[in-house]
């Protein structure tokens, strides 16, 4: 985690933390979420994709990148829920 501080206990925040992390990342490229055309993420538990989506829902609401789920069994750091990766496309 950035800044070495706790992620949020729920799915739904440890996402928008994640999107909030690839947003900041795209801002010192030059880009914006709106450059966003694939998304991949990853879950440890699958009943948690509603509130993971839910989130991606909010930050993509008019971009509408290509997506996909996968539930892995889980991550080095066994606090986050979700990880996500992001694919944009950047104008020179």
């Amino acid at each position: 985690m950035p800044g070495g501080g706790e992620p949020p206990a729920d799915p739904f925040g440890q996402a928008k933390r994640c999107f909030e992390i690839i947003a900041a990342a795209l801002e010192e490229a030059g880009a914006s979420v709106a450059d966003v055309v694939r998304t991949r993420v990853f879950i440890v538990n699958a009943d948690d994709w509603e509130e993971i989506g839910r989130a991606h829902g909010e930050v993509f609401r008019d971009v509408r990148p290509a997506n996909a789920i996968i539930v892995v069994r889980g991550f080095v750091d066994p606090r986050w829920l979700v990880e996500i990766e992001a694919d944009a496309i950047l104008n020179d």
